[in-house]
């Protein structure tokens, strides 16, 4: 087994809370200083800086796993992960038609960037990314299975934009089987008091909208090899 560093919760220029400097080179640059094996960038409600990431990142020996913090209809983050870009950039397109549409204020909220994979800037996104969807967190089993992905609950131990903050349980019917903690030193409790998390593993991430936020390689993914395909399978098993 291979014992992978990871961060698999980073935001890029796109998120409007993140700074500007985090562009897919700084992004993939960084961490390759740290020494990650693994990262994930995902940005609020939207995949669009996955495809400059996902390149840059193949010349530096970086798995770049295509993601998302999905935002549901209940405010719950979750974070969408897929093996394929393809599927990511599917599911982002599905995911934007069913964004409540805000036009964004730059001033108040923060640009939202996407860039190409020479680190150029090509676009704006104009509506407001981090409002809710009409994506409810009881359709996401379905989702995911439709759209080749999976899902982790984001920073359940957050007292905001969380499974437990905004829901006060686990659905009888999630079948997720990863959790992903802010906090490492709330797991013990809150692991006791939701039983379901028991049988989950449990990934801890930066959740990084600067530069310097970018975890250092301190959490492990135990996989057969170092590709997207193994490590999504030990994120669901």
């Amino acid at each position: 087994m291979l014992k992978l560093s990871y961060d698999l919760h980073i935001h890029s220029c796109l998120s409007p809370c993140s700074d500007e400097d985090m562009t897919p080179a700084n992004i993939v640059n960084m961490a390759k200083l740290l020494g990650l094996d693994v990262i994930a960038v995902t940005d609020h409600n939207s995949c669009r800086n996955c495809p400059a990431v996902y390149n840059y990142a193949q010349k530096n020996n970086i798995i770049v796993i295509p993601g998302m913090e999905l935002c549901t209809m209940e405010e719950v983050h979750v974070l969408c992960f897929f093996e394929e870009l393809e599927n990511a950039m599917a599911f982002d397109k599905y995911v934007y038609e069913r964004l409540i549409k805000i036009p964004n204020n730059e001033m108040v909220f923060g640009r939202q960037e996407i860039y190409n994979e020479y680190d150029s800037k090509v676009a704006e996104e104009p509506y407001l990314l981090i409002n809710a969807t009409e994506i409810s967190f009881n359709s996401l089993d379905k989702l995911m299975d439709e759209f080749k992905g999976i899902y982790v609950p984001a920073h359940v131990d957050k007292d905001s934009f969380s499974l437990l903050s905004n829901l006060g349980f686990v659905p009888m019917e999630a079948k997720f089987k990863t959790v992903e903690f802010k906090n490492k030193n709330k797991t013990e409790k809150l692991c006791k008091t939701h039983k379901y998390f028991q049988s989950c593993q449990i990934i801890i991430n930066s959740d990084a909208h600067s530069l310097g936020q970018i975890q250092e390689p301190v959490h492990f993914i135990n996989t057969k090899e170092k590709s997207r395909k193994e490590i999504i399978n030990a994120l669901t098993s």
